[in-house]
């Protein structure tokens, strides 16, 4: 009896030691706040009402001493760690729980409380944190898996059909299976990947797009054909930030319809207002020498030139010996094709293919194949001379069961060294082509090549004069 009167006093606000109480009156709509300010004769009417009266209990410090701390809203023993609501936040029940519960420790002082409060927090900060880095090592490990699959352009699907397995298998061995229920914890499914690419992908692209934003910057692009024939354009920018330069691929995107200067440039522009760029600080613009790009009028160049003052224009020096060696002269000219003539008549069939590769073999040779020559492959006409000349005994000894009108080029000895001479010169060339090449390779640094390969040129070129 004396706890109800306890508790109705408690309610209309009375002092007492037990229990300090919030009374929250939740109203469940708005149609209850009327009828809350409404006169009392109107109250009357709702005599059920749609009001939630809840009595959210305060903590108190001096809970601890019952060996009882506060949990967000609810109080939690620091001896047993159990978990109580708020109802139970009352000195009476709390006591009531030591004592029953841990008698060996109810006569312990605050202190000793005070230090199984901090132990029993150190432990859920513990917890909490070594769940999060083991959550995050996951996730950066999922992250750096999908990196490194985008970059060899794998398929999805190889982290969980073969990547996953591989690695579990090679834990499980060195390690235990300890560390294998780590490896599994981390997220390789397909759908999971594709995620993870498109963020690293949209995150590149976000911060090379920032940066751009703020300093000026030079493009060199091109445009190409793919082996399902669609036309693409690709863009590279170059840019100084912080105190270095850097090289990064801007843009990749298809041209539907017209490869001309004018559709470039619109697919350009758009991008540029898309991600919010300006072409004023496009200092430069790198093209090779085609018409859609440095045409007088209609090339992509000028149409940059007339939305900016600031842009320069230079062209490509890559693979202008390629260019140059179509006018050799005809003595070369004709060898070149009688070479190409004998390569094609064993790379074209393939029963002479396989015979020839038979004999190869069986001749220790080191190189069992020839190579084709394509006229647009610059890298082409060095490879297949050099291979050419280096199995010159193996097609000797093949064309003696397989006659073909030009065998005989094969003894001839002036045929084979103006042969090994456009070995020599086609395999110089890649050389200095593959050389002013690749990531950030300056006109400083490619210009060095130039000169070595004038020297080189000018050495041998006495020497056969007399030969053609």
């Amino acid at each position: 009896m004396d706890r109800w009167l306890n508790k109705s006093r408690n309610t209309m606000g009375s002092s007492s030691s037990d229990a300090n109480e919030n009374i929250c009156i939740t109203p469940t709509n708005s149609a209850s706040l009327k009828r809350a300010n409404s006169p009392p004769n109107k109250q009357s009417d709702t005599a059920t009402s749609d009001t939630t009266v809840s009595k959210r209990r305060k903590y108190d410090e001096n809970y601890i001493s019952f060996g009882f701390i506060h949990e967000n809203s609810y109080t939690q023993c620091v001896v047993c760690s159990k978990v109580f609501p708020n109802s139970s936040m009352v000195p009476a029940k709390l006591r009531r729980h030591l004592e029953t519960n841990h008698t060996n420790v109810k006569d312990k002082p605050i202190d000793y409380f005070i230090r199984l409060r901090d132990q029993l927090l150190k432990n859920k900060n513990f917890i909490a944190e070594v769940t999060k880095t083991a959550n995050e090592k996951a996730t950066e490990a999922s992250y750096m898996v999908s990196y490194r699959i985008a970059q060899a352009g794998k398929a999805h699907t190889i982290a969980e059909s073969l990547i996953k397995p591989w690695v579990t298998d090679i834990v499980s061995c060195m390690l235990d299976e300890k560390a294998v229920k780590k490896i599994n914890t981390i997220p390789l499914s397909n759908d999971t990947v594709r995620r993870r690419i498109n963020d690293i992908s949209t995150h590149i692209k976000s911060e090379l797009i920032s940066r751009l934003k703020c300093n000026n910057f030079s493009l060199r692009m091109d445009e190409s054909t793919d082996v399902s024939g669609l036309a693409v354009l690709l863009v590279f920018v170059r840019y100084k930030y912080q105190t270095s330069l850097e090289e990064d691929f801007l843009l990749c995107q298809p041209l539907s319809t017209y490869t001309t200067g004018y559709e470039i440039f619109n697919m350009l522009n758009n991008f540029f207002e898309l991600e919010g760029l300006t072409w004023d600080n496009c200092i430069d613009i790198c093209t090779d020498g085609a018409k859609a790009m440095v045409g007088k009028t209609a090339g992509l160049v000028s149409r940059i030139k007339e939305v900016t003052n600031n842009c320069s224009n230079s062209n490509c020096i890559l693979h202008r010996q390629a260019f140059a060696i179509k006018k050799m002269p005809i003595p070369l000219k004709n060898l070149l094709d009688e070479a190409v003539k004998i390569i094609n008549f064993v790379k074209s069939r393939p029963l002479s293919t396989r015979l020839f590769t038979i004999l190869c073999e069986d001749m220790g040779s080191m190189h069992k194949s020839l190579l084709y020559h394509t006229e647009v492959r610059w890298l082409s006409r060095g490879k297949t001379l050099v291979r050419l000349l280096e199995l010159r005994n193996e097609l000797y000894v093949f064309f003696t069961d397989h006659l073909f009108n030009l065998q005989l080029r094969l003894t001839d000895k002036i045929w084979l060294f103006r042969l090994s001479y456009l070995a020599d010169i086609f395999t110089k060339l890649n050389e200095v082509n593959l050389s002013i090449q690749g990531k950030m390779t300056t006109v400083f640094t490619a210009i060095d090549s130039f000169p070595l390969l004038k020297e080189y040129l000018e050495s041998i070129y006495g020497k056969m004069t007399t030969v053609f």
